[in-house]
């Protein structure tokens, strides 16, 4: 069952990365990205609502407010994901995301709290360097080489500093969740953890929706809104799959590298039906950081 489940996780990522960029990327619309955030708060309110009244899943204000910090970072991160998907290709946004297992490695390396077999020193060097050198490339890319590659694609991206901060600054904060999140479950039940994070999220859209569509008078146009939601339940069930899925400890070694490896298949997605197209460079880099991530995932970082 585990293989199964990590399959799904992989593919249902992946897929929320898909849509989630489909959902983001109009750049006539300001506030994309908040609306994102409500259909994620929205999918993840009912599968709270399910887990407390179905599951029977213990659930108090103590335990919000214990793990509401992890829930604000972890929010915060996305949020910024979803606003930097309309400055950047999804190929590049992914990996990037997804290298901030790397950066809790090196944290717990700097704190002297975990020690680290060289083989994942070396793919915690392979993610650093490959997004490091993504920046680079991305930087560096002439105008016109850039506008050549882009041609066949729908979307075309100008040169930021704002599109690689946004997914940097995901990676960072995501980090920080994650190392956060370590310490608040050593109290904390998993199950109750993860519907204090789902009720958060909820009131999240809930504010975004106040701001975005009652204050701000935005329209919920329900096709352009359709692959936000599409979106928000494949990370939801994703979520889900990823839970049971490294609960069984005895194939943990298997199912993390199957699941890690989620960023590779939104690079296909992204090249199948986005028509991103990307330079060697870009390949090699994204490969580099690829690679690292997979390893970090055999060995569960």
């Amino acid at each position: 069952m585990w293989f199964w489940l990590s399959i799904i996780a992989l593919l249902f990522w992946s897929g929320s990365d898909l849509f989630s960029k489909i959902g983001c990327r109009d750049g006539i619309d300001k506030r994309s990205h908040l609306k994102m955030v409500i259909a994620v708060g929205v999918v993840m309110g009912l599968h709270a609502c399910w887990e407390i009244f179905v599951g029977g899943v213990e659930i108090s204000w103590q335990i919000i407010l214990t793990y509401l910090p992890v829930s604000i970072l972890y929010i915060l991160s996305m949020a910024l994901g979803y606003l930097g998907l309309r400055y950047i290709e999804l190929s590049i946004s992914s990996p990037i995301c997804n290298a901030s297992g790397a950066l809790v490695a090196v944290a717990a390396l700097i704190t002297g709290d975990e020690t680290y077999p060289p083989l994942v020193l070396i793919a915690i060097a392979l993610v650093c360097v490959g997004v490091i050198g993504l920046g680079v490339v991305e930087s560096r890319e002439d105008d016109e080489l850039r506008k050549a590659r882009q041609d066949a694609g729908n979307f075309r991206y100008a040169k930021s500093w704002l599109a690689l901060a946004l997914p940097i600054a995901y990676c960072l904060l995501d980090a920080a969740g994650t190392f956060a999140d370590n310490l608040v479950l050593e109290t904390l039940d998993e199950a109750s953890a993860n519907v204090a994070y789902e009720l958060t999220f909820l009131f999240a859209g809930a504010v975004c929706f106040l701001y975005a569509v009652v204050i701000k008078k935005d329209k919920l146009i329900p096709k352009m809104e359709l692959p936000k939601y599409i979106g928000a339940v494949c990370e939801t069930v994703g979520q889900l799959a990823y839970i049971y899925a490294i609960a069984d400890s005895e194939h943990l070694a298997m199912s993390a590298p199957i699941i890690s490896a989620y960023c590779m298949v939104s690079v296909i997605w992204s090249r199948i039906f986005l028509k991103e197209k990307l330079s060697w460079k870009h390949y090699l880099m994204i490969a580099l950081v690829i690679v690292g991530i997979v390893i970090m995932g055999v060995f569960d970082i």
